[in-house]
């Protein structure tokens, strides 16, 4: 803009009669080219803008015009928006003293003071069930044990957990197991242990997995499936738990289960999933703004047709790096980012030029409409000129070559923009030069996609949930969000349930045995 707020306030009759005539010409040229812009930015919609299709109003989305192009309408990485807000109990706000300072807690060692009443659950549940551990061996000799040995008790804990209804029956159903560990006698004089199952130290997470927890593995797969999936806070979680299951657990009991199955899932997504996205012949990267306790971070998803990948980081082209490695050969589908350029085999999404080009079509400046008729005039022809492909290859003569002097039409266009004065002509001609070949690629094989959908559909959900929570709090909360949402989204992509196969993994790994691998595609 020309004129500023500051500006419009000194501007009234007074001041415009103190102009000389080439002085008011100048004002007014300004003024028109501001109000062009501004107008510009009020037409504005999701057609032809990356602004979301939720920003329309109420009363326009009966009204709103599906995009002329075969192609569906995406999103862009900035004003996409998921993801779900950590525990309160993450974040500890320093004690404040009467007059609003802040106050050091005393220095001391940690846990209950002698004498002090303490806190423990309050809830007196049923036991179901009593489940009884043993060991098999002596711990010194070797020697098997069976139940002819001397034993007795030396510690027990208490699992809740969810179980499938009886035959016939429906619904959800808590069942409480007390857990009993004996000791027993070898001849040669040892009482040894029977211990619960347990991982080893991480000294990377908090949290430790262990078979001596409260929660059982299904109840920690559902409690991800209501904040990952269904967008609960941990508030809402423990409101619901209390309402429909009858059971009182604190928030930080809920924040620790997540956090425990994001440990859990850890090697899968390291071992499985980031090995799959980068041996793939065709993968889609999107990236999107997130926000881990006021610092503004990215979440990059990698995806292609068996798994989903979600990492939180910086903007830069080490993200990329980390995750696709040195060696990548396969073809990355991407919007216009910088950092992916370093790759030799790459495809440009063609939907973000066509909103742009939509834009300048639909603008006020001569020479932006101009660009914009021609560069959708272009794309819809290679566009048809693909899907035709599809159906039927050419014979005799590739695509490219049948569309050359087309194609050498719109880059001679876009040279003599590329330093024009209208910026948003200017923007859209450097952009289609700085990656001209990655536009047309599909005419040399027209098998390749022609948007970026599959990973604006990835990142979809967990931009919802980022609106919902305001990001993550810790960075072992964003840490757990994205290893999370890289097992749930790619159970889905392989059309089966995460949710067994979560409790499956927190099962074994509690016991420190490896996590079962990824189920295969459903058929």
């Amino acid at each position: 803009m020309h004129l500023s707020d500051h500006d419009l306030r000194q501007l009234d009759e007074a001041a415009l009669a103190n102009l000389t005539p080439e002085q008011a010409r100048a004002l007014l040229s300004k003024a028109i080219e501001d109000l062009k812009r501004a107008r510009e930015r009020l037409a504005q919609n999701p057609t032809n803008s990356s602004r979301p299709p939720s920003t329309r109003a109420p009363w326009e989305q009966s009204e709103a015009q599906e995009p002329e192009a075969p192609v569906a309408s995406t999103q862009s990485a900035e004003e996409k928006p998921g993801a779900e807000s950590e525990s309160e109990s993450e974040q500890k706000e320093p004690q404040k003293s009467p007059k609003g300072k802040e106050t050091e807690k005393p220095a001391g060692r940690p846990g209950r003071r002698k004498g002090a009443p303490g806190h423990s659950r309050t809830q007196q549940l049923p036991i179901d069930a009593e489940q009884p551990h043993a060991p098999h061996c002596c711990a010194i000799c070797g020697e098997p044990l069976d139940a002819s040995h001397q034993s007795r008790a030396h510690n027990a804990h208490y699992v809740l957990d969810l179980v499938p209804p009886a035959a016939g029956g429906s619904g959800l159903v808590v069942r409480q197991t007390k857990h009993i560990y004996f000791e027993t006698l070898c001849p040669c004089g040892h009482w040894s242990r029977a211990l619960p199952g347990r991982c080893d130290e991480d000294v990377s997470w908090s949290v430790k997995l262990s078979e001596c927890h409260l929660a059982g593995p299904t109840l920690v797969a559902f409690i991800c499936a209501l904040t990952q999936r269904m967008r609960l806070s941990r508030a809402k979680v423990r409101e619901f738990l209390s309402d429909w299951l009858g059971l009182s657990v604190s928030t930080a009991l809920i924040n620790q289960c997540v956090h425990e199955a994001a440990r859990a899932v850890e090697p899968v997504v390291e071992q499985e999933i980031l090995t799959t996205v980068r041996n793939v012949e065709l993968a889609y990267a999107d990236e999107t703004s997130w926000k881990e306790h006021g610092k503004l971070l990215w979440l990059w998803v990698f995806t292609c047709a068996t798994a989903t990948l979600f990492i939180v980081g910086r903007r830069t082209r080490e993200m990329v790096q980390q995750v696709l490695g040195e060696g990548f050969r396969g073809w990355l589908m991407s919007d216009g980012y910088w950092a992916y350029r370093e790759l030799d085999q790459r495809l440009r999404c063609l939907p973000h030029i066509i909103r742009k080009a939509r834009a300048l079509e639909e603008g006020f400046d001569a020479e932006g409409r101009v660009l914009g008729r021609h560069v959708l005039d272009v794309i819809a022809t290679v566009m048809q000129a693909v899907y035709e492909a599809r159906g039927a290859p050419p014979q005799g003569g590739g695509l490219r070559k049948r569309h050359a002097p087309m194609l050498e039409a719109l880059l001679e266009h876009c040279l003599r923009l590329a330093d024009g004065r209208h910026d948003k002509s200017r923007a859209l001609a450097r952009e289609l030069l700085n990656d001209w070949d990655t536009f047309w690629v599909v005419l040399d094989h027209p098998d390749l996609p022609l948007s970026n959908n599959e990973a604006e559909r990835a990142l979809r959900h967990w931009v919802i949930a980022r609106r919902i929570g305001m990001g993550t709090r810790t960075e072992q909360g964003t840490r757990a969000f994205a290893l999370l949402a890289s097992v749930i989204e790619t159970c889905r992509k392989r059309n089966v349930s995460p949710w067994p196969y979560l409790a499956e993994v927190i099962g074994q790994r509690r016991k420190g045995l490896p996590a079962p691998p990824l189920p295969a595609p459903a058929t």
